[in-house]
């Protein structure tokens, strides 16, 4: 008797893994709460971009609520506390400094659009006449202020010491024939600083966001860019398949003639 019901038991509790196991494979995703996917980004054309795709995924029963940030850190550190589930607003260089310097568990899972970084200013219409001693405005945090710095090198302003790329800084500027003070600035900001400073490399999606074209209102703009945004979620969620789910439809043709049709060239698709 004792052994019967010792095999009812086993048998019992294998039956009842059994149903466990159906219920956890036939969840659609583990990430979803209410069935609503969470997409954190910054103001401009990664918003509208995302609120195309969020137009998109309703035809299939996947609601995505847009959180829109105004700056580049706390998009990052709402993703890796959970208070949304992915990001779509930065480039790979920017996402590993910052995963580095604050340790964040995120990942990225696939390429976006690329946002050329463009030279402005309200006082001069070339970079020739930029005068001697002027103050060029760039962005404060470390990978966008190297990028910055490389695209005052590209337009011939300055030149760096060879090997850095990224990584650059305002201290590794080894010829600055016209003098220039290079003034780190908070990225969001510049636009509306741009008449504090003579010439200024701003963002694409903060230019646009000011009513700035990159291809119509910059002196330069960064040639044959390489800075490729990114959807980045948490490690844990990186094979979720409402993920995958969001980059099927973030690189359908639907999207990219969208991107092409309202952006003028000023955002191209990187996939």
């Amino acid at each position: 008797m004792k052994k019967y019901l010792l095999s009812i038991t086993a048998l019992l509790l294998v039956f009842l893994a059994a149903c466990g196991g159906d219920d956890e494979s036939g969840s659609e995703s583990d990430l979803l709460e209410d069935g609503v996917l969470t997409v954190g980004v910054t103001a401009g054309p990664h918003e509208e971009i995302v609120e195309k795709i969020a137009e998109i995924a309703a035809e299939d029963d996947l609601e995505i609520k847009t959180v829109v940030f105004s700056d580049y850190v706390m998009p990052n550190v709402s993703l890796d506390e959970g208070d949304i589930d992915i990001s779509s607003f930065q480039t790979e260089p920017f996402m590993d400094s910052m995963v580095e310097e604050r340790g964040l568990d995120i990942v990225k899972v696939a390429d976006t659009v690329t946002f050329p970084m463009g030279v402005y200013s309200e006082s001069v219409d070339s970079l020739e006449d930029i005068p001697d001693g002027a103050t060029l405005g760039l962005p404060g945090d470390p990978t966008n202020s190297g990028r910055a710095l490389l695209l005052f090198e590209q337009a011939g302003l300055i030149k760096l010491e060879e090997g850095l790329g990224v990584n650059a800084t305002v201290n590794d500027v080894v010829e600055n024939p016209k003098n220039l003070e290079l003034l780190e600035l908070d990225s969001a900001q510049i636009p509306r600083q741009l008449g504090e400073v003579d010439a200024a490399a701003i963002n694409s999606n903060f230019a646009i966001e000011a009513d700035l074209s990159p291809k119509d209102d910059s002196i330069f703009i960064e040639q044959d860019s390489t800075f490729v945004n990114l959807i980045a979620t948490r490690t844990e969620n990186k094979d979720d398949e409402v993920v995958q789910q969001f980059i099927d439809l973030y690189h359908t043709d639907e999207v990219k003639e969208f991107i092409e049709e309202n952006f003028d060239g000023s955002v191209v698709p990187g996939w």
